[in-house]
């Protein structure tokens, strides 16, 4: 295969005339031969005033381009679009295919012969993975970081679990708009991603257990010295890549690698959007994401991570206390050590050479764990034939084991307008369902899962309550919520079917979610079903045609295994 500039050559009928004009370009740039002739290593910024988490993501660019160049390589800083979960509308998650193939197309397109990929916040380092999968480019991740938790009145703060707290609060009056306010300022004190055990952090780790970057880069913060040497040694080790053509992607994203990213994100309590995003990057290499083997993993490997919303501390102190590498020495029974990384070490490897301190409290003992039972258990049923997730670690334990009537909310706009009607008839041991919201329902499958619990239930003291959904909830949210339920609503799956006033049991223990409805009644039902109606142009048609069910990882099916 050609490298360096030779790699690529834009199709004129001439490839001696592509290299001269390609050449000629970079010389008015001010390049000059010699350099010109050094591996290439292309770094992708993600860098956007659109997306504040990844506010240092452009001095990242240029600490790891230094690396580049003292490895003796050349480097060029080039942009994909940047997902920020806070500023996507309807959702980001919509986008991330988008983003994936912008990486992948990127990575073919470009003359590089290795990559580094700057993400962060929730969608952009799956979105990565995906693209680098696809492309087979040797590649290594660099997480922009986790932000430094804030203080408010003697209490630390972190974003985005008490902005969830702190405005629950608010809706059932417990505190008031000035209180609000004044905590506002602590949430997210400065950049990087929410420090708490988010998707931003559970995607950083889990691109670590699978060997994408290297040790200790998914938890430094992104405001430290550490991040920046972090950033330099990435660039050096894409050098080192690029000459030897490897590892690629598809030689460290294997079946073995797969499931040691369940067992971390089982141990650290992670984020229910891991289970979509690891089908998807699994997707892409033509394998199957195995939901039975996440549950049953679960049932093994207790929570560890002594973090919130689960814990009590944040991902800053994970760092300090250990970092990922003291977690696999943790749970070195349950992972396959052989398993390679970027580093061109196995994961044995790191953790031998790892320094052996680590905090007790923060990634806690096998014998000690924060939560002895699954952080995320995989349930089926007539209600989700395909399966559903709960975050069992982030449930109320006597809700875990319900019965109660359907209130059915039948979309985002219906729910909005209704939630908080004094005059909805609502009790705390109703179970709440939103349908409709999954990747074709809403479109883009939003992180609206959590529902709100009803203002009049709020001011009561109600804290949770059982809710069911086809959509997603952020890593950083908390309640007895069951989510991508599967197939969805607008595939016609169960939850189309459901009625206020049914009755649905929850058996977390037994993993079954089931509406108690009969089969006759539930076929009287579908003959009234209509599926929605498909956008009629650009990305959100092509999206709702060819976007795939929560459990294949809500990819496109187009983009889903090898050219090979």
């Amino acid at each position: 295969m050609k490298k360096g500039l030779r790699s690529r050559l834009a199709k004129y009928g001439d490839e001696e005339f592509a290299l001269f004009l390609r050449r000629g370009f970079l010389k008015g740039a001010g390049y000059t031969d010699e350099a010109l002739d050094r591996p290439i290593v292309g770094i992708l910024s993600t860098a956007s005033d659109f997306n504040p988490c990844h506010r240092t993501a452009g001095q990242l660019a240029e600490k790891i381009a230094t690396g580049v160049r003292l490895a003796g390589g050349l480097p060029f800083i080039f942009p994909t679009i940047s997902i920020h979960e806070a500023f996507s509308f309807p959702t980001s998650m919509l986008l991330r295919n988008l983003m994936s193939m912008d990486t992948e197309e990127m990575l073919r397109a470009l003359p590089l012969d290795s990559a580094v990929l700057i993400g962060g916040c929730d969608k952009t380092i799956p979105a990565e993975l995906m693209g680098a999968v696809s492309a087979d480019v040797p590649s290594i991740v660099i997480p922009v970081g986790p932000m430094m938790s804030g203080m408010h009145e003697g209490v630390r703060m972190g974003a985005c679990t008490d902005c969830r707290r702190l405005w629950a609060a608010f809706r059932a009056g417990e505190l008031d708009g000035d209180a609000l306010g004044r905590a506002h300022d602590a949430l997210m004190p400065t950049a990087g991603t929410c420090m708490v055990m988010g998707t931003a952090s559970t995607m950083a780790m889990i691109a670590e257990t699978l060997g994408f970057t290297l040790p200790g880069a998914a938890t430094a913060p992104a405001v430290s010295s550490e991040r920046m040497r972090i950033a330099e040694a990435t660039g050096k080790r894409a050098v080192e890549m690029a000459v030897a053509g490897g590892p690629r992607p598809r030689e460290l994203l294997t079946e073995a690698a797969l499931r040691n990213a369940s067992a971390v994100l089982q141990a650290t309590s992670g984020s229910t959007n891991g289970v979509v995003h690891l089908a998807a990057i699994a997707g892409r290499a033509g394998l199957a994401y195995d939901l039975d083997e996440l549950d049953r993993i679960g049932r093994e490997v207790p929570v560890l991570a002594n973090l919130r919303p689960a814990g009590e501390h944040f991902a800053p102190d994970f760092h300090v206390g250990g970092a990922v590498p003291a977690l696999w020495r943790r749970l070195q029974d349950h992972l396959d050590l052989s398993a390679r990384t970027v580093s061109d070490e196995t994961l044995g490897d790191v953790v031998k050479r790892w320094p052996a301190y680590v905090d007790n409290d923060v990634i806690r003992p096998l014998d000690n764990p924060v939560v002895e039972g699954a952080a995320i258990a995989v349930l089926r049923g007539s209600l989700a034939p395909d399966g559903a997730l709960i975050k069992l670690s982030a449930a109320t334990p006597r809700l875990c084991q319900h019965e109660g009537r359907a209130i059915v909310f039948d979309s985002l706009d219906d729910l909005e307008s209704r939630i908080d009607d004094p005059a909805l008839d609502v009790t705390p041991d109703d179970v709440l369902v939103l349908r409709n919201a999954g990747p074709i329902g809403a479109p883009g499958m939003p992180e609206a899962g959590a529902l709100p619990i009803p203002k009049k239930l709020g001011s009561q003291g109600v804290k949770d309550m059982v809710r069911i959904s086809d959509a997603r909830m952020s890593g950083t949210a908390f309640g007895t919520v069951v989510l991508h339920a599967a197939p969805e609503a607008a595939a016609g799956g169960p939850l189309a079917l459901v009625q206020t006033g049914d009755r649905i049991r929850l058996d977390s223990r037994g993993r079954r979610l089931d509406v108690l409805v009969e089969d006759a009644e539930l076929g009287r039902r579908r003959e009234s079903w209509r599926p929605p109606v498909t956008p009629k142009r650009g990305y959100a048609r092509l999206y709702a045609e060819h976007v795939t069910q929560a459990g294949d990882g809500c990819d496109f099916d187009f983009l889903m295994g090898t050219d090979e």
